[in-house]
């Protein structure tokens, strides 16, 4: 499995116009990612984290985004689909059939 850091996919459109647009909110973006890297979790732990925070946040994006990036280093889906089942005790199923169904969606 490649690192994270190198084979990450382009950000989607919409995040670099805003970045453009609002170029200050993109540097401190960049570095709370960099401080939250910092740490004894090595980069597929901390991309499963990130996914698992998003899911139980019911963040559609930040769901997409982090089942993109995760495929893109290598983790295959169905590390990313247990995620989901770990976390339909708590979000509840309707909850996790929509996150399912986005991250299926986003690794078309």
């Amino acid at each position: 499995m490649a690192s994270t850091e190198q084979a990450t996919p382009k950000p989607p459109k919409a995040y670099q116009e805003f970045v453009q647009r609002f170029p200050k909110l993109g540097q401190a973006w960049d570095v709370i990612a960099e401080a939250g890297n910092e740490g004894p979790l090595d980069p597929k732990t901390r991309r499963l984290i990130k996914l698992a925070v998003a899911v139980g946040a019911m963040r559609e994006g930040a769901v997409r985004a982090s089942v993109r990036k995760a495929l893109a280093v290598g983790i295959p889906m169905v590390e990313l689909e247990q995620i989901v089942a770990l976390a339909a005790g708590t979000i509840g199923l309707p909850a996790a059939v929509a996150v399912f169904t986005w991250m299926h969606e986003a690794a078309e």
